[in-house]
């Protein structure tokens, strides 16, 4: 019996709940990404800190960090840091990398910090997970109680109007001997990415569901949590937002 087909376990019920909660906490995740490109994102935090013009030895949070890749960027800016994760696994592996100002610790990104922080960082579309549309609204409420009186925070959000003209329904990618076949389409206000395998005998199925917020959404919300929009770019070299053909919808605001 494979382990799609075994009966689910208690904790595995638990964790389907959230997908997020399962997927995250996987190796498979971390395998089929791991093609990433992090030159750029270092790229995009040279820029966005720079942009920012965060003092030296600024307190930041990395919100949503994974296994904290960077996080030790960040720090190795000059800038005090602490990543967040609700994956315990991504933590314990992210934690080995902890020094005097670089910390780590799980957490659910709707509950707010009792620090205060001179920046907060939400990259790579680690927003819009939720299956209750009210925890968008939560989560950035708890971003703006986090933040100390002069700080900013920053949402690194796809481009969803660029996402659907280029969706690829069907593909599969093989990576370190894994065939992962991927199927992705627009549901409900959701982009699905369904993902299939097998690996050592056994079949796995995980599915990426993230709410289809526009710019417009995100300006809806953030006006319900009180919270001001300062600036909007398209990629990570901080070009200007246009609505039909950029890479990325990075947020700054207070």
């Amino acid at each position: 019996m494979s382990a799609a087909q075994k009966p689910p376990t208690e904790n595995q019920l638990k964790s389907t709940e959230n997908w997020y909660t399962s997927w995250f906490d996987t190796p498979y995740y971390h395998i089929l990404y791991k093609e990433r490109n992090y030159r750029e994102a270092q790229v995009f935090m040279d820029n966005i800190t720079h942009y920012l013009n965060l003092p030296e030895k600024a307190k930041v949070l990395d919100l949503a960090c994974g296994k904290g890749r960077h996080s030790i960027y960040l720090n190795q800016l000059g800038f005090d840091v602490l990543g967040a994760d609700l994956s315990e696994n991504s933590i314990a592996e992210a934690s080995k990398n902890t020094n005097e100002t670089l910390h780590f610790k799980v957490h659910d990104m709707r509950e707010p910090f009792e620090e205060k922080f001179d920046a907060i960082f939400n990259l790579f579309t680690s927003f819009g997970y939720f299956e209750n549309d009210e925890d968008n609204l939560t989560t950035l409420k708890a971003i703006k109680e986090s933040l100390s009186e002069y700080g900013f925070a920053v949402i690194d959000f796809m481009n969803v109007a660029q996402v659907l003209e280029t969706l690829v329904p069907e593909e599969t990618k093989t990576v370190e001997g894994i065939d992962f076949h991927i199927k992705r389409y627009l549901k409900d206000g959701h982009i699905y990415k369904e993902i299939d395998f097998e690996d050592k005998g056994q079949k796995f199925h995980f599915t990426e569901k993230v709410k289809a917020l526009t710019l417009k959404d995100f300006e809806e919300l953030m006006e319900e949590a009180g919270i001001y929009l300062l600036d909007i770019f398209g990629d990570y070299k901080l070009k200007k937002f246009h609505k039909t053909d950029s890479e990325r919808l990075i947020m700054i605001f207070k």
